[in-house]
């Protein structure tokens, strides 16, 4: 009977410790809540995205403002050159920032120069920003690009929302604005058009080879850009949009060693020919002149 009262006694104290868990799991501030799914894009990152719409033309006919104050349109930077374009605003904290800096970087390592072989447009996306703003950006990349040739071919302008809005849906750059941090949020990274205003490479980030940026200027520039030997090299090398590089192809480099080779192997039998043929008629006027010696002194 004892044995009986016991056991009704451990049952009935685990009955009442186990309600008393439950409600404490439930009471407020206890439990966290339940958080979004490791996979799930915060809100305003949601929108943010940089599409390669690669071949795809810019609009020409949209009306900015540059550095100076003047009011200009697109296309005005079109037509003779390929064109760097980088979408920035200049008072970004922190990323825009970096992508200039970047491509500054990564074009000061070129021989080919801004305003020479190239020009570059940097455009603002916040409609806010005034041509004053866009005057400062351009005189702090200038003196840190340090190349006369670049006042005239590195370009900073502002716009209009309809202006802005169009350009970055035709270039695929999409962003929003953040009430939480009154910040925008973006994407980052550079992309290079051929003088015709057609998306021709995207590099994404804030980190651009140099090689690549040189290679994507050639291509854009349909062989305007670069040596022989630097034509030869991007032969052996492929843009990959997937991963925004030029990866290096090792059949089309065996095929140029093939090729040399030939050629090497090819001049190598033609210098010996000549030679040989030289040899030859060499041999043949000698001979031709002891056999005429020799009859003068029969005659004799």
């Amino acid at each position: 009977m004892i044995s009986s009262k016991f056991r009704a006694l451990v049952v009935m104290s685990v009955v009442l410790m186990s309600a008393v868990v439950s409600a404490q799991s439930d009471a407020p501030g206890l439990r966290p809540a339940a958080g979004a799914p490791s996979s799930q894009v915060p809100g305003p990152l949601s929108k943010v995205a940089f599409e390669q719409r690669l071949n795809q033309r810019l609009p020409f006919d949209l009306p900015f403002m540059d550095e100076s104050g003047r009011a200009v349109r697109l296309g005005d930077y079109f037509g003779r050159k390929p064109v760097v374009l980088a979408l920035v605003y200049y008072e970004c904290p922190m990323l825009c920032t970096q992508v200039l800096n970047g491509l500054e970087s990564a074009l000061r390592v070129l021989t080919e120069s801004v305003g020479r072989e190239f020009d570059v447009v940097t455009v603002s996306f916040d409609p806010r920003e005034s041509f004053v703003l866009a005057a400062g950006k351009k005189k702090a990349y200038l003196e840190r690009y340090g190349r006369p040739e670049a006042e005239r071919g590195w370009h900073f302008l502002t716009g209009s929302q309809a202006s802005i809005d169009a350009l970055t849906n035709a270039a695929g750059f999409h962003y929003t604005w953040d009430e939480a941090s009154q910040q925008f949020a973006h994407a980052s990274g550079i992309v290079v058009t051929t003088p015709e205003g057609r998306l021709s490479r995207y590099f994404l980030g804030i980190d651009y080879s140099p090689r690549d940026v040189k290679f994507a200027l050639m291509e854009s520039s349909f062989g305007k850009i670069g040596t022989l030997a630097d034509q030869l090299l991007l032969y052996c090398y492929h843009y990959d949009p997937a991963k925004g590089n030029y990866g290096f192809v090792a059949m089309r480099a065996v095929r140029i060693g093939g090729a040399a080779t030939l050629l090497a192997l090819a001049g190598f039998v033609f210098v010996s020919i000549r030679s040989d043929f030289a040899r030859a008629a060499t041999s043949a006027q000698a001979a031709a002149a002891r056999s005429s010696g020799q009859a003068r002194d029969l005659t004799r």
